[in-house]
């Protein structure tokens, strides 16, 4: 789509707080004024930060500076504009016509948000859905400080109402790396309220070009809600194809195109690669070339050089690609591992095209080989770059800080996912920040609230898959407000298939736990029929979604929402956030009874659309 290919051209300079530009025109979007999109990070950091030396920054900031202790202050607020919009009968990028997408600035992805570390940013959402209300969440970013600003409707704010209604984010840019924004509203962003987002900093390899963002997604024709409640009494459908920076090619009718991206001869590039799916998880082989990762989603890692990768839901790697092949093309290949507990596609090579400069405009000849099977694990020997520690011996486990996902079958619906035994059920009119600020605790057992009070001390906690049930699959688990470590996971095993049940035993598993500088981010998978044993500090006050980043799955129960803090949080708040949230509420108050469909999940990803044409709206 077009907003990938600005994106990119955006990406191949980096920003700076002098000189002022105007930005390029969306259709039905404010033009607003935008600094320095277009200036080369060369002409930005002449003496710093260059081709050869990219862990440099600037004075007092390189690739070895905790961002969480200390962030440049630019000065710099970088805005943007978010316009949703509904529409019927659209022509999708593999030549099939859907009945309804959801369009952010009049595309099925929306536009890259691009800052520099330590800048602000500074969004405005407007609501133009027809019924829909929508909350937008900032992947990875921790909103210190900003906890209203998370994006998480029942949680952190009130839905914005539909037909025009808005609301502005505000949040600083503490990290720096890859990320993305989405919907927390139904599954909603599975109808394309989804975008990418870049924050410039030092990295820890040098290279020579930034190819800037590659978002891939699994791609349904059918509604993402209408999906949500077929999966609620069925098993979750194959995707109809995936898409590589909004582009795929439809193998049964070669409808579309692959998408194409072009290495320089004899360069190094950097690329972004993103995980945006509702379901699937991808093994990724770039062909006769190795990727060497630098960042695991927002945390810079010792450079890591592999031959293919799984990427779970949620997760992003940076990695650089050496164009030090023969001048060519060579397939991009997205598969899947695990025995299909990873995910499918009615696609069965989806694809894109890697094209060196002077090599024909033309499809690879040599198909390859396939990628490893990953078993649907992650990569669990990275080292952080800026190093964390955690004594291992601080962990017991008790029935306060072990986490146990549940499915429970059998019922209406079929399928609900369970962590300690209740599934997670919000309430968009009465935010949990709604009890905060009137400081009280009655909160209802279905939000799904665990209550951390403890004061920058690291907090474990032990998530266990359905160690009583009668199957297991994996699930990709994100945090919001933090990065967490993982001290430690189960023996690796097939992931589908017959599978050894494990439980934590601390006779013999306190040896599998790693606390000096384990793997740190923010999405991790939790192994099939095993465990997975996560630490974060207490230090970032905020009511925080704990969830699995399928989007069939957290609609259907699965979450928790760590409330760290609240006397801080409740201290915390700005009257201008205050008021701000307030009328958002109201708004929200005054429209939910007009609206003409019923809740039927979980409230993070939900509403019911019924039928297959544009007039399925349905009240019960």
């Amino acid at each position: 789509m077009k907003s990938f290919f600005s994106a990119a051209a955006l990406l191949l300079g980096l920003l700076a707080p002098s000189a002022v530009l105007a930005a390029p025109p969306v259709p039905g979007v404010p033009r607003e004024v935008t600094r320095d999109l277009l200036r080369p990070v060369e002409e930005r950091q002449s003496s710093c930060h260059t081709p050869s030396n990219r862990a440099c920054w600037s004075t007092g900031f390189n690739i070895n500076t905790d961002y969480e202790v200390s962030t440049p202050n630019t000065g710099v607020t970088r805005t943007y504009t978010l316009i949703l919009s509904e529409v019927d009968n659209w022509l999708g990028p593999d030549g099939v016509v859907k009945q309804k997408v959801m369009l952010v600035n009049g595309d099925i992805f929306g536009p890259t948000i691009t800052a520099n570390w330590g800048d602000w940013i500074q969004v405005n959402v407007i609501n133009n859905l027809r019924t829909n209300g929508t909350s937008i969440h900032w992947h990875g970013l921790h909103q210190k400080g900003t906890n209203m600003h998370d994006g998480a409707n029942g949680v952190t704010e009130c839905p914005i109402p539909p037909k025009g209604a808005s609301r502005v984010y505000r949040f600083r840019a503490q990290q720096y790396g890859t990320s993305w924004y989405h919907s927390h509203f139904s599954a909603q962003y599975g109808n394309g309220v989804v975008g990418t987002i870049v924050i410039n900093g030092p990295a820890s390899l040098p290279y020579d070009i930034d190819l800037g963002v590659f978002p891939i997604t699994d791609y349904y024709h059918k509604p993402a809600d209408v999906l949500v409640e077929e999966t609620m009494n069925g098993g979750p459908p194959p995707s109809d194809t995936v898409l590589f920076k909004g582009h795929g090619k439809n193998p049964a009718t070669g409808a579309g195109r692959f998408a194409n991206v072009t290495l320089t001869p004899g360069k190094r590039h950097r690329l972004r690669i993103i995980n945006t799916s509702t379901h699937d998880h991808f093994q990724l082989k770039l062909q006769n070339h190795t990727m060497t990762i630098i960042a695991a989603d927002m945390v810079p890692v010792q450079a890591y050089t592999v031959d293919s990768l799984f990427l779970a839901v949620g997760q992003r790697y940076d990695v650089t690609i050496d164009a030090n092949k023969s001048v060519g093309n060579y397939w991009f290949n997205a598969t899947f591992g695990g025995g299909l507990a990873c995910g499918a596609s009615l696609n069965p090579h989806p694809a894109a095209i890697f094209r060196y400069q002077g090599a024909p405009n033309a499809n690879p000849t040599n198909q390859g080989t396939p990628a490893a099977d990953a078993n649907c694990m992650d990569l669990n020997n990275l080292t952080p770059v800026v190093t964390r520690n955690v004594p291992t011996s601080g962990f017991t486990p008790r029935p306060n800080n072990t986490l146990p996902v549940s499915l429970t079958l059998g019922g209406t619906p079929l399928f609900v996912w369970k962590v300690n035994g209740s599934a997670i059920n919000v309430d968009w009119d009465k935010p949990i920040v709604d009890y905060v600020i009137a400081q009280n605790t009655s909160y209802p057992p279905q939000a799904n609230v665990i209550t951390v009070n403890s004061v920058n001390q690291w907090t474990y906690w032990l998530v266990e898959n359905d160690p009583d049930g009668p199957f297991s699959i994996p699930h990709p688990m994100h945090l919001h407000g933090h990065d967490f470590l993982v001290v430690g996971r189960s023996p690796d095993q097939p992931a589908g298939g017959p599978q050894t049940r494990y439980r934590f035993n601390p006779a013999t598993d306190m040896a599998r736990l790693k606390g000096s500088n384990p793997v740190r981010r923010d999405v991790a998978m939790l192994p099939a029929n095993g465990w997975l044993l996560i630490a974060f500090k207490s230090d970032n006050p905020g009511a925080w979604l704990f969830h699995c980043h399928i989007a069939w799955h957290v609609s259907g129960g699965l979450s928790v929402q760590y409330l760290e803090r609240p006397n801080d949080l409740r201290n915390g708040f700005s009257q201008a956030d205050k008021n701000q949230h307030n009328n958002n509420c109201n708004a929200w108050r005054a429209y939910w009874p007009t609206n003409p469909f019923p809740k039927i999940d979980s409230g993070l990803k939900v509403k019911k659309w019924v039928g297959e044409h544009p007039d399925w709206y349905i009240k019960n």
